[in-house]
């Protein structure tokens, strides 16, 4: 409370004001004011493409404004690059931690900066300067280790102690959380709670509601480029925060899972998939699992349960040494994601960035790209062709922005998504395999996703649904199989499952 108050009381330390961007086709940003406190913890909430990468990006020297002007404790900034605002000040942690795993820790964080001696890196003072970094955020980590030793959430925490080791007066956090266990999380924000006490300034960017009620202390809603405004976390309602960072009501999602539940009751059609003991040595277990016609049945379990694996063995992305799948009455193994196209099964990987879009290649580009290799490459698709079908999808999925031209690298992680959804809809498939279609996206959009595959089971499709959040799954499947230590342990209707019975299996393996 006393660090509340401190921060509330003190002058901004950062302040943009109209802050206007425009790109090619599209107004990113549109005259929005944004601020944060010393000490103070700011989240920033919105759909993707609301414009809070183009806000954090022109207040990191990435992006040029056209409009507004910025101000540090009061003075006129002008950022005209990453390495000026760091000098001013303005550090950034990404999601993907940008540091060098070959090298010690030590070296990650004090590169560039190395103690020297008689012209020469100084090891002994390198390390001690880094140890003394490390205490100040109470990090009990061995400088000269190798940083790529490390698991993912001690090197985010490196990468704040090496953000803070130049003075950062305002921290960028950029979805910290998003590969983080529970246990992670609360030590990374204990870290952040200690850099409040010095008064840093803290940006922390999550699409996890929960986190951000635990963590913020002020948020900063935007929409469509535009501010919605500017709230104290503990007078504004979650509910009241989600209409406001979509702009329309919740009703349809709310009635996904009754919709789902009801027609669990029912006939979902003859088996289209049926894995007999398909398992590959190291990766999971020999398992059975079957997928109906106009089902959708979700995989849940921890990270490294199996859930990945099992379905990168149905979609023939990695080759099973145990096992048979049955596809449509023919029984055998599929030993590529070519045979499993034409088998009509596709597989949309969790690593969206590096198995999924090409970030390089247009928005146009990226959709037809499986039916074009499913046509053969000799057979172009007519340019008509492709602008009626990807027009269609860029309508029916709502991408934004809806330019087939731009750079599919260029969009938000939402609409990353659809593109991606809109590619293998393109082929029209009879099993879609979503692994984690809703990760790193925000509530708007995965509630477009989840209503997505809702209506394309009840058209008859099947649906290979994995997410790590249990309601997410419960919301959406008609049948819920739970994976622990790599076998799965149960197959369960989804006729009132609940959260802490799913959450007890995975515990246990046991029935619950």
């Amino acid at each position: 409370m006393q660090r509340k108050a401190w921060a509330m009381a003190s002058a901004p330390v950062v302040e943009m004001t109209g802050i206007s961007i425009e790109f090619p086709g599209v107004k990113a940003l549109d005259g929005v004011d944004f601020r944060m406190f010393p000490g103070e913890v700011h989240s920033l909430m919105g759909e993707n493409g609301a414009g809070k990468s183009t806000l954090i990006k022109a207040l990191t020297g990435v992006h040029r404004i056209d409009e507004g002007s910025i101000t540090l404790d009061g003075e006129p900034l002008v950022i005209r690059s990453t390495a000026e605002a760091q000098d001013a000040g303005i550090s950034t942690v990404y999601q993907e931690v940008n540091l060098l795993p070959n090298l010690s820790v030590a070296e990650n964080i004090m590169l560039g900066r190395e103690p020297r001696r008689l012209g020469v890196i100084d090891w002994r003072a390198t390390r001690a300067a880094a140890r003394e970094r490390l205490a100040e955020l109470n990090l009990d980590v061995d400088p000269a280790s190798m940083l790529g030793a490390h698991s993912l959430a001690v090197q985010q925490l490196v990468a704040i102690a090496r953000a803070t080791a130049v003075n950062a007066r305002v921290l960028i956090l950029d979805e910290p959380t998003s590969s983080l266990d529970a246990d992670e999380v609360a030590e990374l924000f204990r870290v952040i709670e200690r850099l409040k006490l010095r008064g840093v300034a803290i940006l922390f960017v999550s699409h996890f509601l929960d986190q951000v009620y635990e963590i913020a202390d002020r948020l900063t809603v935007l929409r469509n480029g535009k501010l919605v405004g500017e709230y104290l976390t503990q007078e504004i309602l979650r509910i009241e925060l989600v209409h406001k960072m979509i702009g329309k009501e919740l009703a349809a999602l709310d009635d996904l899972e009754s919709r789902t539940r009801s027609s669990a009751a029912d006939d979902t059609g003859t088996p289209f998939v049926t894995a007999k003991g398909l398992g590959r040595k190291g990766a999971v277990e020999p398992t059975d699992l079957v997928i109906h016609e106009g089902e959708v049945v979700g995989l849940a379990g921890l990270l490294g349960s199996g859930r990945t694996e099992i379905a990168r063995l149905i979609s023939g992305v990695d080759r099973a040494d145990a096992g048979e799948l049955t596809v449509s009455g023919r029984t055998g193994r599929l030993r590529s994601p070519r045979q499993a196209l034409r088998a009509r099964i596709l597989y949309s990987s969790e690593d969206r960035k590096k198995e999924g879009i090409v970030p390089d290649l247009t928005v146009r580009d990226n959709i037809v790209l499986a039916l074009q290799a499913d046509r053969g490459w000799f057979r172009r698709i007519p340019r008509r062709r492709q602008d009626e079908l990807v027009a269609s999808y860029i309508e029916a999925l709502g991408i934004r922005p809806g330019n087939p031209e731009a750079l599919a690298g260029t969009l938000s992680g939402g609409n990353q998504q659809k593109v991606l959804l809109a590619r293998w809809l393109a082929v029209a498939p009879r099993l879609l395999i979503l692994d984690e279609p809703t990760r790193g996206i925000d509530v708007g959009a995965k509630a477009e996703i989840q209503r997505l595959v809702a209506n394309l089971a009840e058209e008859g499709m099947s649906v290979l649904f994995i997410s790590a959040e249990l309601e997410e799954v419960l919301r959406l499947s008609h049948r819920v199989a739970v994976m622990r230590d790599r076998r799965k342990v149960a197959d369960l209707e989804n006729e009132d499952l609940t959260v802490s019975q799913i959450m007890t299996l995975i515990a246990s393996g046991a029935d619950a």
